[in-house]
């Protein structure tokens, strides 16, 4: 199974929106627009229960989901915050920060009208521990995709125009790519029901190798599965294996740009002139307005010698710089 790149662009653009427009229209409107990821500011949702380690943090998080909400700021305060903090009228939920909320229409209902109010588009919901889309047991892998459903049902209720999900599981480089496209072949034929497309992002292992990921979007053959390509991740090898292994950051996301519905502008520290000290942002946007995108790319602020504000200020500022330049 394959899906032809024209036929896969043709639907992008109907996915997202996007008509034709006369060159001189399209001379005067920005090369990307911007949106904030609600990861950047995951410090001051988590608050005090990032202290506890990642594995005592899991067990909370899966006893009382609400219970490691011990930060700050209200997750449900989002869209505000985008707006008034950094006057950004565009963001992107991590399920994370709503975890037993999926099927809540009111408190839904409620992280709509705030988006609704502070004029701020909900674009897509971050998806995980939603199980894994590359089980080994068919039966399994239709469990993840009803253990998905709820988050596609709650983006179509935002508003949204995507959902990101993840490629992981069991087996060799074919068996994962394989099992990894029936899963994204099925979310696809529900994401179409609900007018949603399925991304999925390089997000550790063979997820990060571009190729490998191009194949499986290619194998799942579905209009309504993309990708969304991440500039900062791309450690092939497990979480504190020595050596790391890395793929190729530039060559990965000019891979992965064809199939994109999404950017995730991943930052983690600047230089006193307002560079990025380890993804170079001119050289990554270069590759992603010279794909034809246009659509949003979404700051997604990692690191920890700045603030969150200050870091997501100055992946703004950075975006926005470079910007101009591609013109």
């Amino acid at each position: 199974m394959s899906i032809s790149r024209r036929r896969f662009s043709q639907y992008a653009l109907a996915g997202a929106g996007l008509t034709a427009l006369p060159l001189t229209s399209r001379a005067v409107e920005p090369a990307f627009q911007i949106s904030l990821a609600q990861w950047s500011l995951h410090r001051s949702f988590f608050g005090a229960s990032l202290t506890m380690g990642w594995e005592k943090f899991g067990q909370a998080f899966t006893e009382a989901p609400d219970s490691v909400l011990r930060g700050p700021l209200d997750p449900l305060d989002f869209a505000t915050i985008a707006r008034r903090d950094f006057d950004i009228d565009a963001i992107e939920y991590v399920n994370t920060f709503y975890f037993g909320r999926a099927r809540d229409d009111g408190y839904m209902n409620q992280l709509r009208q705030r988006a609704d109010d502070a004029g701020v588009r909900s674009l897509l919901i971050m998806c995980d521990r939603v199980g894994a889309t590359g089980a080994a047991d068919a039966g399994t892998r239709a469990q993840v995709v009803e253990s998905h459903r709820p988050w596609l049902e709650a983006a179509a209720r935002l508003g949204c125009r995507a959902v990101r999900v993840n490629a992981y599981g069991e087996g060799d480089r074919i068996e994962l790519a394989s099992r990894v496209a029936d899963t994204l072949h099925q979310l696809g034929e529900l994401a179409e029901r609900l007018n949603l497309s399925v991304l999925v992002e390089n997000h550790g292992g063979l997820s990060s190798d571009g190729s490998w990921l191009v194949g499986v979007i290619e194998t799942a053959d579905h209009p309504r599965v993309g990708t969304l390509p991440d500039f900062g991740n791309f450690r092939l090898s497990p979480r504190g294996a020595e050596p790391e292994q890395h793929y190729d950051r530039y060559l990965g996301v000019a891979e992965l740009m064809p199939y994109a519905r999404a950017v995730s502008a991943k930052s983690y520290d600047f230089d006193s002139a307002g560079e990025e000290t380890t993804i170079d942002f001119q050289r990554m946007l270069e590759i992603v307005a010279g794909a034809g995108y246009s659509g949003y790319v979404g700051i997604e602020y990692e690191g920890r010698r700045l603030s969150e504000a200050d870091g997501i200020l100055a992946t703004k500022k950075l975006l926005e710089r470079v910007r101009a330049t591609l013109g």
